[in-house]
């Protein structure tokens, strides 16, 4: 495979592991490994990011192999943020995995193709692994367009990332428009998403992705998102850094299930944002209303 591959990684070896092995399948011909140090007030951990890293030592095929660890514990926010500065000042394009993102063995020659397709197409900002459908088929094409953007196993551009602000120095500007009216569909929605890039502009949110969600919308910046979904996130458990609540474990998003996309990819013929798709996303996985909560209230006291 030609496009690089870019693996996050910090205190989880055993999920590295998974993950490595798929990306060991692909065989990238370049791997740029970004790695958080332990943090400080957790001695035991020290151990596990080392036992994390060694794994990277593993590479068994012909690849070039860049590493950018820290030695100090940077948080999510700004290790990912630096990390993927330095990953695009090195490459044009990426393929993005966390230690988390298990990945269909088909996400890497999607990624790539369609990173060759709109390598010159500035309406797209990000291509992503995962589809939180459930089931409702949105397109008889392979993928979609979509307003939103995913980081579960994505892919970018360097003419994309150029446009990431850590300090989100447009947000008091944006917040007083009208863009988030004209962007979202209903209120509810709007003020989760004020909220949200509220708080994370203050510096209460340890987030590089809402940094960066904020920095395509923006642009006007679109998302691909698959008409299957090709990647599991199997990190909602007690030890990850940022899904750390054991409730995690129980909600929708939580090991969903992978199946290949299939070749020659089919592309869409007109490139119009996916409003169903997005309402259902926005709806469904970030500001649900009151009866979705409390029947995902009931669903964790039935699971229990």
């Amino acid at each position: 495979m030609n496009k690089p591959v870019v693996f996050l990684i910090f205190n989880r070896p055993e999920l590295t592991a998974k993950v490595f092995e798929v990306i060991r399948q692909a065989q990238p011909s370049i791997l740029l490994v970004i790695a958080d140090g332990p943090r400080s007030d957790r001695p035991e951990e020290a151990e596990k990011c080392q036992q994390t890293r060694a794994i990277i030592n593993q590479v068994d095929w012909n690849c070039e192999v860049l590493t950018n660890y820290s030695d100090i514990n940077l948080g999510c926010a700004e290790r990912v943020s630096s990390g993927l500065n330095w990953v695009f000042e090195k490459v044009d394009s990426a393929i993005i995995l966390e230690d988390d993102c298990l990945p269909d063995p088909t996400f890497f020659d999607y990624c790539e193709q369609l990173l060759d397709y709109y390598q010159q197409d500035q309406r797209v900002m990000s291509i992503a692994g995962t589809n939180f459908q459930f089931g409702h088929q949105r397109s008889e094409y392979s993928y979609y367009y979509s307003g939103f953007h995913d980081c579960w196993g994505w892919a970018t551009w360097r003419r994309a990332w150029q446009y990431f602000d850590f300090e989100m120095k447009l947000w008091p500007t944006f917040r007083e428009s009208q863009f988030l009216q004209y962007k979202l569909s209903n209120s509810r929605a709007i003020q989760y998403w004020r909220r949200l890039f509220q708080a994370t502009y203050e510096g209460k949110k340890d987030s590089w992705f809402y940094r960066w969600l904020f920095s395509c919308w923006i642009q006007n910046g679109l998302g691909i998102m698959p008409s299957v979904n090709l990647v599991s996130n199997q990190g909602f458990s007690l030890s990850a850094s940022s899904n750390t609540t054991a409730e995690a474990q129980k909600i929708s998003y939580a090991n969903m299930s992978i199946e290949p996309i299939n070749f020659p990819l089919n592309h869409p013929p007109f490139m119009v944002q996916n409003w169903d798709a997005d309402f259902y996303t926005q709806e469904n996985r970030f500001s649900p209303s009151l009866l979705k909560r409390f029947q995902r209230k009931l669903n964790n006291i039935l699971i229990k």
